[in-house]
């Protein structure tokens, strides 16, 4: 399963995380920009440390990685102070932010070869991809559909996508059915995102590209979120369903690539869009004074 999840995880860390940052707005909290600016180097320790075998120094690498989270998961409260905002979209943003520290403590132990909280150690491997995309991505994204649409139904999105993701960690604590409420909460949630970036598709991308990406990451979305529910139900009831290793091939894959790498494109290309055409500078034309003719004085 490492070399599945090894480079998805890695995306999450150099790609989906900067990425989603970087579309972000509102004010600047103390550090943002250096943490943002200094991210990828926080990052690479923790992806070297995802191809070493299990072992303290591999988990003092993850530990880098996992500081630089709880360091960003700080620019919540303090995001929050300074906005001082009840909106949905807000809690969405602060979801996402501090969606990467779970992430985060759950490579440390699982390099360290230490089952936190009785978690086998390929739960906490996968621990790591979902709290990337399932966690920061689908808040991420259900925070920004709410900032182009902030009707009923993206409010719903920025909303129940938190939730959801709460009770599905919650869930992991208590049993499987608080785990399945947990996935029917982040479905519909989800399902409301989708539904959303189609709107946006039809009504803010102008040209194909945005418009395919933003296709193929609300219809990528709606299948894997219907493959997590299945597996939860399964987990819960006893139904046949995937098994974890096909769930985080199929799902997990699905959600990452086609969900959150896509949107997130799709997005940085719409916020491109957005910014207004810079006026090409042109040399200042001068006009010559006046000239006029000569005066002779007589003598």
């Amino acid at each position: 399963m490492t070399v599945l999840v090894a480079p998805i995880v890695m995306i999450g860390m150099f790609w989906v995380v900067p990425t989603g940052l970087a579309l972000l707005d509102g004010p600047r909290q103390p550090g943002w920009d250096a943490l943002r600016r200094a991210w990828p180097y926080l990052a690479a320790p923790g992806a070297l440390s995802l191809w070493l075998p299990r072992s303290t120094g591999a988990a003092a690498l993850a530990a880098v990685y996992a500081l630089a989270t709880l360091a960003l998961a700080l620019q919540a409260p303090a995001r929050l102070f300074l906005t001082r905002s009840p909106r949905p979209r807000e809690a969405a943003v602060l979801t996402a932010l501090a969606a990467p520290s779970v992430a985060g403590v759950a490579l440390v132990a699982e390099r360290a070869g230490h089952p936190l909280f009785g978690f086998e150690l390929d739960i906490l491997a996968l621990t790591v991809p979902h709290f990337h995309f399932a966690g920061f991505a689908a808040a991420l994204v259900a925070g920004l559909v709410c900032r182009a649409s902030d009707g009923p139904a993206a409010r719903c999105a920025a909303l129940s996508v938190p939730a959801g993701t709460l009770l599905v960690l919650a869930g992991y604590f208590v049993d499987d059915w608080a785990e399945l409420a947990g996935a029917v909460v982040l479905t519909a949630g989800m399902a409301a995102v989708a539904v959303l970036t189609l709107r946006e598709r039809r009504e803010l991308a102008a040209d194909p590209l945005t418009r395919a990406l933003l296709a193929v990451s609300a219809l990528v979305l709606v299948v894997t979120m219907l493959l997590a529910l299945s597996w939860a139900l399964g987990e819960a009831t006893g139904l046949p369903h995937l098994s974890l290793t096909w769930t985080a091939a199929t799902h997990g894959l699905g959600n990452a690539l086609g969900f959150a790498v896509c949107g997130l494109l799709a997005r940085r290309r719409l916020r491109a869009a957005e910014l207004p055409a810079r006026p090409t500078a042109t040399r200042p034309t001068t006009t010559p004074p006046p000239v006029h003719p000569r005066t002779e004085i007589p003598a």
